[in-house]
């Protein structure tokens, strides 16, 4: 284990900094809190942590609309508190990942504010201005809003329209402009000097758009966004050598790592951008749609095994934009099925990305209208919920707030916290947080976990989920029954007469049954065994 690499055999953990520790009492998270939870993290047994936006914002999408590169929002400290994670952080060996989104800033960017003073301005052509032939009453193109309506907005003083592909107060960046890309290039060593483990890159696949600013080819959708092949507005060509250059960039430094959110991707889109002088890895979100069935996952494995080649995948099953997994695979209360779910996440070939929260198994909190606040829910409501749900505050204890913070959260606390806390679930021995440090503790000590190659096993594809990891000299099996009901699972002729060790099960502390080459299974069990 002595070439450990965090960011490969690693486990890595969101943080929406909102919502996970207030240490001020003014009802919304921030970095001190975070700094006050890193023995927590340590004690999970997680390898690195993921902020979510933490710049200056004025919070039209909740940070992702960034007024400064460069500096701490406020309302979550200061510089020297970013300083003091950073270094708290490293003194436990966990690594610390930034959120960066350069597709687009905020309005209030003083960027912007230059860009839209007047034509002649320097930094006009920072942002994409175009003039339309029917001046105010038409766009200059067809392009929409994923958060609803079109895609332009008409400036009245210079009789110009701005691009955004989110909402109006958040312009995309005109990355053609090379004062633009140095600008963004010098964002990497900003934060790489301060410690910088890694990036997230927002929608990095969206920095360019045609250059001629053609319409979108029309399709069948529910909204006009999706009513639209969106080959104009986003996975440009242009985006490789801009790839090219920020791993190039991070490579001046030790250890360094950039992860790509693909915008609208497929597998395949996504696998390009990602490999040797490219992005360390980019993200795929299959598993965030898929119901709770064993192929659905498998399969994309496969395919995302075979599409990546040497590149190292990753897995996710939540993160701040989806509906938690609790509540997406209608979880039992008893929690059995999203241990099954966890150890699939842990223990596939994979770099494994935690949400806060997972790991006590919490669910989205229930949402009337007027408790709205995500742009996306005002938008779509009542058709589509917005991203409020999976974002409510860290349940870290049955106390006033979930034990959050002293004062009134930002967004409502889950009202079962009173049961599903940290601090409850610690004392418990058969609690999912028990079994998701277990888990980890295993996979931190099992090479063959960390770095094995991985071998499906034969399966029922309505209930059971079975495959081998392997490195030189040691084999592990990993069983997992998705349905309630008992089953086997066939491990093949090589392993008929193979002799097991039990490493972790959440139903049983001595080997299973194993009779002619099939392991027997109970329901909602996860069975990790390690071959003699």
């Amino acid at each position: 284990m002595s070439d450990f690499l965090w960011w490969r055999d690693g486990v890595i953990y969101q943080i929406y900094p909102r919502s996970f520790a207030d240490s001020n009492g003014d009802g919304i998270g921030d970095l001190p809190g975070i700094t006050g939870k890193l023995d927590y993290l340590a004690d999970l047994g997680v390898d690195a942590i993921w902020l979510s936006p933490i710049n200056p914002s004025p919070d039209k999408d909740f940070g992702y609309d960034v007024a400064d590169y460069k500096g701490i929002d406020p309302k979550y400290g200061k510089m020297a508190d970013f300083e003091e994670l950073v270094r708290q952080a490293h003194e436990r060996k966990i690594r610390v990942i930034l959120d960066l989104v350069m597709n687009h800033t905020s309005d209030q960017h003083p960027w912007f504010i230059e860009s839209r003073s007047s034509k002649d301005n320097p930094k006009r052509d920072w942002y994409l201005w175009r003039t339309s032939s029917k001046g105010k009453n038409a766009p200059p193109n067809n392009w929409q809003s994923i958060f609803g309506g079109i895609g332009w907005t008409y400036d009245e003083k210079t009789g110009e329209w701005y691009y955004h592909m989110f909402v109006k107060e958040q312009p995309d960046l005109n990355w053609r402009n090379p004062d633009v890309r140095a600008e963004m290039i010098s964002v990497f060593r900003f934060w790489s000097e301060l410690g910088v483990d890694g990036f997230r890159l927002d929608v990095f696949n969206e920095y360019f758009k045609d250059d001629q600013y053609r319409d979108n080819p029309k399709k069948f959708g529910i909204r006009p966004f999706d009513q639209q092949v969106h080959i104009y507005d986003a996975d440009r060509p242009e985006m490789m050598s801009v790839v090219e250059e920020i791993r190039a960039t991070l490579d001046a430094y030790p250890e360094r790592y950039a992860v790509g959110e693909t915008f609208l991707a497929d597998p395949k889109t996504s696998a390009k951008y990602c490999g040797s002088g490219k992005l360390h890895a980019a993200f795929n979100f299959a598993f965030i749609h898929f119901p709770w069935k064993p192929d659905k996952f498998l399969k994309f494995v496969l395919e995302w095994e075979a599409t990546l080649g040497d590149t190292w995948p990753n897995y996710v099953l939540n993160n701040h934009d989806t509906v938690r997994s609790a509540t997406r695979f209608h979880a039992p209360d008893n929690d059995e099925r999203m241990k099954v779910a966890a150890a699939m996440l842990l223990t596939l070939r994979g770099t494994p990305f935690l949400y806060y929260g997972e790991e006590i198994g919490m669910r989205d909190i229930p949402l009337k209208k007027s408790d709205l606040q995500d742009p996306v829910g005002v938008t779509y409501w009542p058709f589509n919920k917005g991203r409020d749900g999976c974002r409510s505050p860290m349940q870290w204890s049955a106390g006033a707030n979930a034990g959050f913070g002293s004062g009134k959260p930002w967004l409502k606390v889950h009202p079962n916290y009173v049961n599903r806390n940290v601090e409850a679930q610690k004392s418990d021995p058969r609690s999912i947080l028990n079994f998701y440090r277990k888990l980890l503790k295993l996979r931190k000590n099992t090479p063959a976990l960390q770095k094995g190659m991985f071998v499906p096993l034969t399966y029922d594809p309505q209930q059971v989920m079975g495959y081998l990891r392997q490195v030189d000299g040691q084999t592990v099996l990993v069983a997992l029954n998705f349905g309630k009901r008992k089953i086997k699972l066939a491990l093949g002729p090589r392993l008929n007469d193979a002799k097991w060790e039990l490493l972790l099960s959440n139903k049983r502390e001595e080997l299973p049954k194993i009779q002619k080459g099939w392991l027997h299974l109970s329901g909602d069990e996860v069975c990790i065994l390690l071959l003699k």
